[in-house]
């Protein structure tokens, strides 16, 4: 059927165009059904049908919708009914259980690219790889599909080493730490990472605080190749985009189907043609992983998956019972993180965790006595002076110092309301404190966190400090510090027992 083109300002999940009921009846679908529009090119977008927004003989069409056909306002474009693709029913057949092939996996994954597939139906994919998952050959295929849907990076410089957090711990700013070293020892690593999905401060959230990390393709290689590393934005390039799109559609449901986790993670890997990956693991109440059983389920998983990729791979298991560190937030990592690289020997958890990760790495470049020969390269100041090579690199000052980055203007101190000693941190309710204060878009927004787990404290300590950009995001955090405490303080005594009758 022929109708006009007229644009309709609606901001949209999915492509999404209108039309009148009786044109609708006419093309022969309903609300919610798909149809092809042609115009120079073509397009897929469901259908909303009125009798009063829209006249008859014209289709509403977004400017994404607009420009996809490439056809601008008045011209007359051809509207027929579009089925449903095939990968539906290969949906289907997974939320049945069923193994699916190659060919299928390929399908669904390039449907979800092409926004052939509706947010409902890409919801019922996600929902099926949650219940049912995927054995390691489905998530192998899935992974390669992914990485297929984007650039694939080639570099001349061989081999590729790659370094990934599964996260889940706050003040977690190990990455740049590690980079360094292992780029100063002369293995190239060039490191891709996320911002924060759930969390209170992504990698790419706080090295954006004093570089550049929004590197296109060429521009990471080039980096890689001449340093040695790159902390960049994998959402930046066009790297394994489909990963993207699913990854805002999973976050609503609160769901992190395992099969799309270690697809999201190695389809990236493969896409920047990794040859050695180390996985951190964090692990403990509160995390992604909360025990060492689930960890070592996800190590072998990992190692498993890169084996048939073609990736050596190797797992370090970390603890993560409370923050890494004392900094949550941007700015406040950032200085943590750039602090250590100066010499600074606190806190040793950073420190310790960064070694050890970085001295993996080294191992499997064939250096002998990884992380003491990471913590030599670290306390010589070379890996500083690498940082700083990257740093510049990346469009940063080469005056970069750690006490450039500042907390929010506005503070407040949360003391401990009595004596005892630190019994437990709880990483989720110190995520919602820092996100309550505005972080990680606010970049001075966080926490710093002064006691750990055992340590004695006294009534009035101060246990952790709230920083914030404006007055009313820190009234919110201090807030939701009150309503969800961070911290649990406990004596020694835990309950008296007795059977014996107190002396009057």
């Amino acid at each position: 059927m022929k109708l006009i083109a007229r644009y309709y300002d609606l901001d949209a999940a999915e492509p999404l165009v209108l039309i009148h009921e009786d044109d609708a009846a006419a093309i022969g679908v309903k609300e919610n059904d798909r149809v092809s529009i042609s115009g120079p090119r073509s397009a897929v977008a469901l259908v909303t049908c009125s009798d009063t927004l829209v006249e008859r003989g014209v289709v509403m069409m977004p400017g994404p919708v607009m420009e996809r056909c490439a056809v601008r306002e008045g011209d007359e474009v051809e509207v027929i009914y579009s089925s449903k693709p095939d990968s539906v029913r290969s949906i289907r057949r997974k939320m049945d259980g069923e193994k699916l092939s190659r060919e299928e996996i390929e399908s669904i994954v390039n449907d979800i690219l092409d926004n052939k597939l509706s947010k409902i139906e890409v919801s019922a994919w996600l929902t099926s790889l949650y219940i049912n998952g995927m054995d390691i050959d489905e998530i192998a295929d899935f992974t390669k599909s992914m990485a297929h849907t984007g650039d694939i990076i080639a570099f001349d410089r061989q081999p590729v080493f790659d370094f990934h957090s599964f996260g889940g711990v706050p003040g977690n700013k190990i990455t740049p730490i590690v980079v360094s070293i292992v780029a100063a020892a002369g293995v190239m690593i060039p490191k891709t990472s996320s911002r924060a999905i759930s969390s209170a401060c992504g990698t790419s959230d706080f090295v954006e605080t004093f570089c550049d990390v929004e590197l296109d393709g060429p521009s990471l290689k080039r980096i890689s190749e001449e340093v040695g590393g790159v902390f960049a934005w994998g959402g930046g390039m066009n790297i394994a985009p489909v990963d993207d799109i699913v990854i805002k559609i999973e976050h609503p449901l609160g769901i992190n189907p395992r099969a799309q986790m270690l697809a999201s993670i190695m389809s990236k890997k493969l896409a920047i043609g990794a040859n050695y990956l180390l996985v951190d693991i964090p692990t403990g109440t509160g995390t992604k992983v909360p025990t060492i059983e689930d960890a070592r389920v996800y190590a072998r998983d990992m190692m498993d998956l890169g084996e048939k990729l073609g990736i050596h791979t190797e797992c370090a298991i970390t603890y993560a019972d409370q923050p890494v560190g004392n900094a949550v937030g941007p700015n406040l990592e950032a200085r943590e993180c750039i602090s250590i690289l100066e010499g600074a020997k606190h806190p040793a958890s950073v420190i310790e965790k960064a070694c050890d990760c970085a001295g993996i790495i080294l191992d499997m470049a064939g250096i002998p006595g990884g992380a003491a020969k990471a913590r030599e390269i670290l306390e010589s100041g070379a890996a500083h002076r690498k940082f700083m090579e990257i740093v510049v690199a990346q469009g940063g000052s080469p005056e970069l110092k750690s006490e450039d980055l500042k907390p929010g203007q506005f503070s407040e101190d949360i003391v401990a309301s009595k004596s005892g000693y630190i019994h437990a941190i709880h990483n989720k309710d110190v995520v919602a404190i820092a996100k309550a204060a505005g972080a990680p878009n606010d970049k001075g927004a966080g926490l710093m966190i002064y006691k750990k787990k055992g340590q004695r404290v006294e009534a009035g300590d101060v246990l952790m400090t709230i920083y914030a950009d404006n007055e009313a995001k820190l009234r919110r955090a201090r807030e939701t510090a009150i309503k969800y405490p961070p911290i649990d303080i406990e004596g020694m005594l835990i309950k008296r027992v007795s059977n014996m009758n107190v002396r009057k």
